[in-house]
């Protein structure tokens, strides 16, 4: 089997109302989609993490720097590939956008190695630990109204009715703004649901130490990035200093970034972005050495339904840490905010909401070969702003 092309595809569309996080507000979804095609008619579909001008920079690495040095090339020698590419690059970018790129076409690559011997991608990588994956609810982005904190009581109550027992929130408003913004949340909800928050890395240390205090007597799950990715030390003080959980890891890549975030214990919970990081090649080998530390990795999910349905294989995957009779289920992040491309990209829906409010809190494990998904390419070509 050898690879014939290597194509990328930019969705595009306006929302209604702009959405933010601590660092900026943005109007348009994004979402970058990777197609790997082979002479025997099976094709891998991936996703690269990263909006707008960074999607649309990645798109020209792909096809310009990673496709001419795979083409021609067996598609099931990943790790060949993984390492020719980035030997290739690394003088260049050991992070961000070359790594991105390549977590894309990897993602594609175990795509087609699925199809390929008729096995879903969690069987690939060793079974299913479980039969269904616990989700919670990704809301309450930061949104330009007169009421924020009435708004973001409005739509917590409206992911609990859709059947989460878990749900995160953003924050990084001022030490203030978050601790009324969190009240009002927890108020709407009780104290039966557990609620995370994430600050995007808004805060230097000294600030979030004090205003982790405040979220421990709300109740706060985990403290999502509170500080700057680079901020190894500021971490490791709120480690020390706070007993709720400190998240983060979204924004580091390859087993060489992790390795100093896990061995620093910089972490309570790790984040990996398997569309960021290096595809599932390198997220598997993070995931490992994470469990080596006895760190949890809850993943980072944020994309399509492409991106959703990968992780949902990876959470079937991932062994129970520490293990034992009634373990912590690591709980796969699903964002309820407007998506077209989470909800109408694929020929047939994940139906995450719908088995959600079902089951009480849970979405069942993918069947199908490789990550057992369909483009809808009539919804792609659509929506395409690169063509």
């Amino acid at each position: 089997m050898k690879i014939t092309s290597v194509k990328s595809y930019i969705l595009s569309y306006e929302l209604d109302e702009p959405l933010g996080y601590s660092q900026k507000y943005y109007t348009k979804r994004t979402a970058h989609i990777i197609e790997v095609q082979t002479d025997e008619g099976i094709t891998g579909i991936g996703e690269c993490f990263g909006p707008g001008g960074v999607a649309l920079t990645c798109k020209t690495f792909v096809e310009k720097v990673i496709a001419p040095l795979i083409i021609g090339m067996d598609p099931r020698d990943r790790e060949v590939i993984w390492n020719l590419v980035y030997n290739d690059v690394r003088d260049h970018g050991q992070k961000g956008i070359p790594i991105q790129s390549l977590s894309g076409v990897d993602i594609a690559l175990w795509d087609i190695a699925g199809k390929s011997v008729d096995m879903p991608l969690y069987q690939m990588i060793g079974g299913a630990f479980r039969d269904q994956i616990p989700v919670y609810g990704y809301g309450m982005m930061l949104q330009q109204v007169p009421n924020l904190a009435e708004r973001f009581a409005t739509e917590a109550a409206s992911i609990k009715a859709m059947g989460f027992n878990a749900m995160k929130m953003k924050i990084g408003k001022g030490v203030k703004e978050d601790i009324h913004l969190v009240e009002a949340v927890r108020n709407a909800i009780g104290n039966d649901t557990d609620l995370m928050v994430d600050a995007n890395h808004a805060y230097t240390a000294r600030e979030a130490i004090p205003l982790g205090r405040e979220l421990e007597k709300l109740g706060v799950a985990w403290f999502e990035e509170p500080v700057a990715p680079e901020d190894r030390q500021g971490y490791r003080d709120l480690c020390e200093a706070l007993d709720m959980n400190i998240a983060g890891g979204e924004a580091e890549f390859t087993r060489w970034g992790f390795r100093d975030l896990i061995e620093g214990r910089c972490v309570d919970i790790l984040q990996p972005e398997v569309c960021a990081l290096g595809g599932v090649s390198e997220y598997l080998k993070v995931r490992d050495m994470a469990h080596a530390h006895f760190i949890p990795v809850v993943n980072h999910v944020w994309g399509s339904a492409v991106c959703v349905a990968l992780n949902m294989h990876l959470l079937a995957a991932m062994p129970n840490l520490p293990g034992g009779a009634h373990p912590t289920e690591a709980m796969l992040e699903y964002d309820t905010t407007p998506n077209l491309f989470r909800e109408n990209l694929l020929t047939e829906s994940l139906g995450v909401l719908d088995q959600v409010k079902a089951s009480g809190g849970y979405v069942d494990v993918p069947k199908g070969p490789g990550l057992g998904i369909e483009l809808d390419f009539d919804f792609v070509n659509h929506y395409r702003i690169d063509a």
